[in-house]
């Protein structure tokens, strides 16, 4: 007959057997170091150590808990295993190590490897391409590269990296350099940088420059005409221009909205036509038409007509003062009856004074002090004294035409005997004749005495009324 006792402690002697077979393999605790994140073609190292694991101690480096890479034997005892890779694409994965010794075996922890793939061959490419649109529209820069992996970008302005707060009007998402309203002063030389960092090691590719170009919008054209003397006759010098607008602009003369003549304008703002004109002959309305690919302007019109100079012509003087009534200066303006391009001459005592018809404003260097406005229409002494004092006179005759007839002022004096006085005082009141003494009513008795007109009024009106009414009754 068994001994029952002895029958119970055979499970649990297995049992113990059992717990310390699975203590002694999970007290092999193996540790894996190595990289999280390693550059595509580049080397890492891998290392596994299963600390305080008696000798013989054997090492194999697992990626996806199931392929085997490499393995290596610690004969020594706390000796780590090294693992040598060389990334490729199909290195990223999770790696694990296993030590196993005579007395058990142990899984060490997780590390999960990224191949970062660096950029190469980076370009900019725009929307819209090429990179040219007009001021106020949206315009994005992208930088592309063709292959590359967790990737951060740079930007650069005329060759200075471009920060993006430093317009509210630029923005960077993602790869892209975003203008939301492009303006005049976005445009110039922009390039790229895409770059990937692993472990303070950086690796970029740079893309070349692109040229960035805003186009201004044309503003209104404008028109103005000049006259010279040719041999075939009389030419109207007709210029067609706008202040702003980038070129390529075409420019169309047009009279009477017949076109009479085009051209474009490729560095500047300005065209000039040549149309023959008769003098003293109204040839029309003209107008100037500014065109690029996106706008069609027209100036305001203009009457071609050149009036030649005749009428009256005369002389009006201004003197100025200092505020102590002391004159110091003149002016005098040459007035012409009419007369489209009149040159005009001013003459001192006899002497001719130095022309400054063709300029706005000028000073001769001689003495006196004279100056010129108004293309020598108006003569201003700036100083006067007893030089510049005497008779003047201005003449004027048409500036396209040298034989032409001159037609001469009255002369005028300019001379100070002495200062301006200041307002003068008001003279005393004459003496009237004595009156009678006499009362003057005030307000207060005239309002009385109106108060007492309405109220007498009053009474007599109501003393009618009830005489009408009792002669009623007695009817």
């Amino acid at each position: 007959m068994s001994n029952p006792t002895a029958t119970l402690m055979v499970p649990i002697w297995a049992l113990a057997n059992l717990i310390i077979m699975i203590d002694g393999t999970q007290s092999l605790r193996p540790v894996l170091s190595g990289p999280t994140m390693a550059f595509l073609s580049s080397r890492v190292a891998f290392r596994c150590v299963a600390p305080n694991a008696p000798p013989p101690v054997t090492y194999e480096l697992v990626k996806d808990q199931s392929i085997p890479i490499n393995t290596g034997t610690d004969l020594q005892g706390n000796q780590p295993a090294s693992f040598f890779l060389r990334i490729a694409t199909t290195s990223g994965g999770s790696y694990r190590c296993r030590a196993q010794t005579d007395e058990g075996e142990g899984v060490s922890n997780t590390i999960r490897l990224t191949v970062v793939i660096p950029p190469s061959e980076t370009r900019i490419t725009s929307v819209p391409f090429p990179p040219v649109a007009y001021e106020g529209s949206r315009l994005v820069l992208c930088c592309n590269v063709s292959r590359g992996s967790h990737l951060s970008y740079s930007w650069f302005y005329n060759r200075r990296e471009l920060l993006p707060s430093a317009s509210p009007l630029l923005q960077t998402q993602g790869s892209n350099l975003v203008f939301e309203r492009v303006t005049p002063e976005h445009a110039g030389r922009y390039s790229c940088m895409a770059w990937s960092t692993v472990q303070d090691i950086k690796r970029f590719s740079s893309s070349t420059e692109v040229q960035l170009t805003v186009k201004v919008y044309l503003s209104k054209p404008q028109i103005s005409f000049s006259i010279s003397k040719e041999a075939g006759g009389f030419m109207g010098n007709i210029s067609c221009g706008v202040s702003r607008g980038s070129p390529p602009i075409n420019f169309t003369f047009l009279l009477e909205n017949k076109a009479e003549g085009t051209g474009t304008a490729l560095d500047s703002h300005w065209v000039h036509f040549k149309f023959l004109i008769v003098p003293g002959l109204e040839m029309g309305k003209a107008r100037c038409r500014a065109r690029t690919d996106v706008e069609d302007v027209l100036s305001e019109p203009i009457t071609l007509e050149v009036v030649p100079v005749g009428g009256n012509i005369k002389i009006q003087v201004e003197y100025f003062y200092r505020p102590d009534y002391k004159a110091t200066a003149a002016k005098l303006d040459c007035q012409i009856s009419r007369g489209t391009f009149p040159f005009v001459t001013w003459l001192h005592g006899g002497s001719v004074l130095p022309s400054a018809s063709q300029t706005d404003f000028h000073i001769p260097q001689t003495a006196p002090p004279f100056a010129f406005a108004d293309q020598g229409r108006t003569l201003i002494i700036a100083e006067l004294s007893p030089e510049v004092f005497g008779l003047y006179r201005c003449k004027a005759r048409d500036s396209y035409d040298d034989a032409g007839p001159w037609l001469e002022s009255e002369e005028v004096l300019v001379q100070i005997k002495g200062s301006l006085s200041p307002c003068p005082k008001p003279l005393p009141a004459p003496p009237t004749a004595a009156l009678p003494n006499v009362s003057t009513p005030t307000i207060e008795s005239i309002s009385i005495a109106f108060c007492c007109f309405v109220l007498l009024a009053l009474v007599v009106g109501v003393a009618c009324v009830y005489k009408m009414i009792g002669q009623r009754q007695d009817v």
